[in-house]
């Protein structure tokens, strides 16, 4: 994948080549769908919440991701796609995942978001590293959510001082979503050409051997430890 190394302020740019175009378009697409898959989901757990305070704070979690998916879904407009139909390749994907992550209660859903957002933002943001300027501004922008929500951890460690004995289950549960979230990460990145073209780089563009790929999961495991840590939870 030969990029051209002219900018936006001079005669081309990364995007003029269509390979890599392609790839940045199935990312913000793979984006938006998480995006507003969260919004969904958000919207349905939101139910269990004990009290309307609780039902408030959901709401704002939610309200800050569909803020997320307008930003992303304007970016494909302007780049003359159709968002809708490139979000398609991605629902399977989302579904297969919450389906195999139904949570049972209101500190499972909390968590699951949590966790969802947390490891999403950390894989997003290292592949961020590879992407022009304008692209990875985006891409920056669109990762402070769920993750970074200390209603979130604040409610879920006043759960565990409440009754202790959800400390192990909720223990269980994140390694449980983590697994599940790497899996279908992993998966995409399989099937999707474009996108791990994106990762891999090319003559003109710096990417990530396979040495660096395992360095990335080791840096978003972590990072996964230090959110649990917060929670009062063992990774």
């Amino acid at each position: 994948m030969a990029l051209s190394k002219r900018d936006a302020s001079g005669k081309g740019s990364a995007l003029d080549d269509p390979t890599y175009r392609s790839g940045v378009v199935e990312l913000l697409s793979l984006l938006a769908y998480g995006e507003i898959s969260a919004v969904e989901q958000l919207a349905q757990d939101g139910r269990m919440a004990p009290d309307l305070r609780s039902r408030v704070e959901v709401a704002a979690l939610a309200a800050a991701e569909f803020d997320h998916f307008q930003q992303l879904r304007d970016r494909l407009v302007e780049m003359g796609v159709d968002p809708y139909e490139s979000m398609k390749p991605f629902e399977a994907i989302f579904q297969r995942y919450h389906a195999k992550t139904q949570p049972s209660d209101y500190y499972e859903s909390l968590l699951k978001a949590y966790v969802g957002d947390g490891l999403a933002s950390d894989f997003y943001r290292e592949v961020a590293a590879f992407l022009e300027t304008s692209t990875r501004d985006l891409v920056v922008s669109t990762l402070s959510g769920t993750a970074h929500s200390q209603f979130v951890v604040d409610t879920v460690r006043a759960g565990i001082e409440q009754d202790p004995k959800i400390a192990g289950r909720l223990a269980l549960w994140s390694r449980r979503l983590m697994g599940e979230a790497l899996s279908q990460a992993q998966t995409v990145v399989a099937e999707r050409d474009a996108l791990a073209a994106v990762l891999v780089g090319g003559v003109d563009v710096p990417g990530m051997d396979l040495a660096a790929i395992g360095r990335m999961f080791a840096r978003i495991t972590e990072a996964h430890t230090k959110r649990m840590e917060r929670l009062g939870l063992a990774a």
